[in-house]
């Protein structure tokens, strides 16, 4: 009889709520939409290196929140962000600069907070998954790719570094629509003012990511303001015409 990995005999429960935050994940944030098909168990169990039982323990999971539908005989299908009666954000609700503006002011007092409790609270692995997202978003606009998934990584990995489940559930639900340039991707051309503005962007991450690594609860509660802030203020401003 072969055993499954060390890992997972020691964790399959935990190895199963890994995928499910996982696919999950891929859920919030588009890249598996309403109706796409899931990718099969033997995809899965390669992808992340477990069992069969683990996967199935998984979807079952997604199934019971509301998030992935099983068609006997053909596959696991996506049906949506999963718990309708819980809190959202629609697209309908992003469809204009005001109600950007509406949602950053809601970040601004979710995530300072977050990014408080991740300095005081985060562990070497939080802020490797931190810098593997701003990494990702540097590679990506040397690439001249607006990078919003990598950007919504990098705020989801601080409500995580919370280790407060309610912070990482409550972003990971908003998705990455939360992101201000989200509706805008594809729509403006990667020009160099573009970049410099994305750059800009970047180096505000990059300062929450020094007070979070330095574990200086204070700054990384004013760094973050001052991202969401600034995000805000430019959203506003171009609402008002003012580029």
């Amino acid at each position: 009889m072969t055993l499954p990995p060390a890992t997972e005999r020691r964790r399959p429960r935990s190895l199963a709520l890994e995928l499910v935050q996982d696919l999950g994940d891929r859920i919030r944030d588009g890249r598996l939409a309403p109706g796409d098909k899931l990718p099969t168990e033997a995809t899965l169990m390669t992808e992340f290196g477990v069992s069969r039982t683990v996967v199935r323990e998984a979807i079952s999971k997604l199934q019971a929140a509301g998030q992935v539908e099983t068609r006997h005989g053909i596959g696991t299908f996506v049906v949506g962000v999963g718990e309708a009666g819980g809190f959202r954000i629609a697209p309908e609700q992003m469809a204009t600069l005001r109600d950007v503006i509406a949602v950053l002011e809601l970040r601004i007092g979710l995530e300072t907070e977050a990014a408080a409790l991740a300095a005081q609270r985060r562990t070497a692995e939080d802020l490797a998954q931190m810098r593997q997202a701003l990494d990702a978003v540097a590679q990506a606009l040397e690439q001249g790719k607006d990078a919003v998934s990598a950007d919504f990584a990098f705020h989801l990995s601080i409500a995580r570094a919370t280790q407060n489940p309610h912070f990482a559930e409550l972003v990971s639900t908003l998705g990455s629509r939360i992101i201000p340039r989200a509706r805008l991707e594809g729509a403006e051309a990667m020009t160099d003012e573009r970049r410099a503005y994305l750059r800009r962007v970047n180096a505000e991450h990059e300062n929450i990511l020094d007070a979070i690594a330095g574990a200086d609860a204070d700054a990384a509660r004013a760094a973050m303001r001052t991202h969401l802030a600034n995000s805000r203020e430019r959203r506003r401003r171009a609402s008002l015409g003012a580029g």
